[in-house]
């Protein structure tokens, strides 16, 4: 083999490399005066795909009350830039109810249908076509999107379109600037970093979900930092500013990078 090719595939290697690692997030999550939730949120991308996972269930008080627990998966291709979503999966558990859902997509990340089953009863659903052209599928990829930008690029700001099968989105992500995360108890994550504000539009104003109707039309503020030893970007702080029961603030309590 040539000595040329040996150096191409070196760069090959080492460019995969660069672009090939995972994060994950502990988050304590308080709603006003609650302790609300614990929430564990993580992806790993490389150059060709990209994986999420977030784990919720409530906690303390909202745990006594009304106990639930969560899991969404999310994985897909990344090709020029685009993150092309393939598999969609989620389930939850409450005190009531256990229900699960898979949607099915195209190759161009269109969803084409989904797969429900609530307390063993199964219902399937085929999605009519987006009316506007669409970006994206699920909340959980637009924070996978923007991790991407910010590694690439160090900065947040972006638009996106969202359609989820069944409504349509506008996402803007602006970028506020330097900020500073003072220290508290609840996270040992405090100094310098980059502030962002999310604003999540309806466009068509059809049936919500939970997660949706509960983050739509509310700017959603969040706190990056950078792990000092690999130079990857982390979530240190989420917050919702007005919601039923007061402001919303997720703190990062534990994070690891991993290359």
């Amino acid at each position: 083999m040539k000595l040329k090719n040996f150096f191409f595939i070196g760069i090959l290697l080492y460019t995969e490399n660069v672009m090939a690692f995972e994060v994950t997030h502990d988050f304590l999550v308080h709603i006003g005066i609650f302790d609300a939730a614990k929430v564990n949120f993580s992806y790993q991308m490389n150059l060709h795909d990209y994986g999420i996972h977030s784990q919720v269930e409530t906690n303390g008080f909202f745990n006594t009350l009304y106990p639930f627990a969560a899991q969404y998966d999310t994985s897909g291709i990344i090709s020029k830039d685009n993150l092309i979503t393939r598999d969609y999966q989620y389930l939850s558990r409450s005190r009531s109810k256990t229900r699960s859902k898979q949607v099915i997509f195209d190759d161009k990340g269109v969803p084409l249908s989904q797969v429900v089953i609530s307390n063993n009863k199964k219902k399937t659903k085929t999605f009519k076509p987006s009316p506007t052209p669409a970006d994206t599928f699920d909340l959980q990829t637009i924070m996978m999107k923007i991790a991407y930008q910010y590694n690439k690029l160090g900065f947040c700001a972006s638009n996106m379109a969202v359609y989820d099968g069944k409504r349509r989105f506008d996402v803007e992500v602006s970028d506020l600037g330097d900020d500073v995360l003072p220290k508290i108890e609840l996270s040992p994550f405090a100094g310098k970093a980059a502030l962002c504000s999310m604003h999540i539009k309806k466009v068509l104003n059809e049936e919500d979900d939970a997660l949706w109707n509960f983050a739509a039309n509310k700017p959603i503020d969040f706190w990056i930092m950078v792990d000092e030893k690999t130079g990857r970007p982390f979530i240190a702080k989420v917050r919702i500013k007005e919601t039923p029961l007061g402001e919303l603030n997720a703190y990062a309590t534990n994070v690891y990078v991993r290359e």
